[in-house]
């Protein structure tokens, strides 16, 4: 739990420092994405986020192992803290949204 508590004040600090919003809210932020992301782990999840133009989209995701395909290929992208990658149910297909614009 303690390494679980650094991620989450880690993640707070992160979008204080990006949003310029209250430490309070940011940390209900990162709480909201520790929760989704264990959620999502064990099956499938239906949640709201913002997109960029600012409409509120209703995504039902997973990252749960039985549930998403194999991947076939690695990557050498550089992995983005501030974004959080979901198997998409609906699209069968890897979606991500900005891990701030998570509505709760």
């Amino acid at each position: 739990m303690k390494k679980n508590l650094s991620l989450i004040m880690q993640t707070a600090w992160n979008f204080f420092r990006t949003s310029g919003g209250s430490f309070s809210q940011c940390l209900r932020k990162s709480w909201a994405n520790y929760k989704l992301v264990e959620q999502m782990q064990a099956g499938m999840v239906t949640f709201r986020f913002l997109r960029k133009d600012g409409t509120m989209r209703v995504a039902r995701g997973t990252l749960a192992n039985h549930l998403v395909p194999p991947v076939g290929r690695t990557t050498t992208r550089q992995i983005n803290d501030a974004v959080q990658v979901y198997w998409d149910i609906e699209r069968s297909s890897w979606r991500s949204f900005r891990k701030f614009n998570l509505i709760f």
